[in-house]
């Protein structure tokens, strides 16, 4: 059973969160309100991954995702799934540039928390190494990003290929055969200079790139 320690201010939120993750078979072993307790129990109880509210106590006014950049700067091996109360783009580009420890990283808003089914199978995502963005999250990266060179067809696969879907799953979605998105997706790699690696290297490389533009038009 995987062992999670969860961040939240509210304390109703906390209780909720509780109750689902251990419905869902995971085994909350902290449930903290502030980025102190968060260092502490994370230092003591080594989880196996971080369920935590964007911003937190002392400075959650401050803009950027300062809370789970520490986490991150002093446990970088640490799955962390990050829940927001809305899009922030800005704050979703800096914490996906910075995610490249290898660790599974996810970036939830917290409406997706009451879909119970996906905000499960995100925890799971997550804690198994992989990387879990919010659709809204990312297309709103998506249409920050002067893609220029793209086409509007190669800008709906990118997207799609951004939230983690196959190939076989974005054809379904978009209505276009296997072959036909596969053409697509390495016309994608190829005009913004990645690689076409497989599985999550391939869906961290988009989302760093995409994350990387985000923050230099947002300066």
């Amino acid at each position: 059973m995987f062992r999670v320690i969860l961040a939240a201010e509210c304390a109703l939120l906390r209780e909720s969160l509780v109750r689902l993750l251990t419905h869902g078979g995971f085994h909350v072993v902290a449930a903290v309100e502030n980025l102190d307790q968060l260092v502490r129990a994370v230092t003591d109880l080594r989880p196996d991954v971080v369920i935590t509210e964007v911003r937190l106590p002392p400075g959650r006014r401050e803009e950027g995702p300062g809370p789970v950049m520490e986490v991150r700067r002093r446990f970088a091996q640490l799955p962390v799934l990050v829940v927001s109360p809305d899009v922030a783009s800005a704050q979703a580009a800096q914490l996906l540039a910075g995610g490249r420890s290898g660790a599974g990283l996810g970036y939830l808003l917290k409406d997706r928390v009451g879909h119970v089914a996906d905000f499960l199978d995100a925890v799971w995502r997550v804690t198994a190494g992989q990387t879990v963005v919010d659709p809204l999250v990312v297309r709103s990266l998506v249409a920050q990003h002067p893609l220029t060179r793209l086409t509007p067809a190669e800008r709906e696969v990118l997207a799609l290929v951004a939230e983690g879907l196959t190939d076989q799953a974005i054809a379904e979605r978009l209505s276009l055969t296997e072959a036909a998105v596969v053409k697509h997706a390495s016309s994608v790699f190829a005009k913004l200079d990645l690689r076409p690696a497989e599985g999550n290297r391939r869906v961290r490389a988009v989302l760093a790139c995409l994350g990387q533009a985000s923050l230099s038009s947002a300066v």
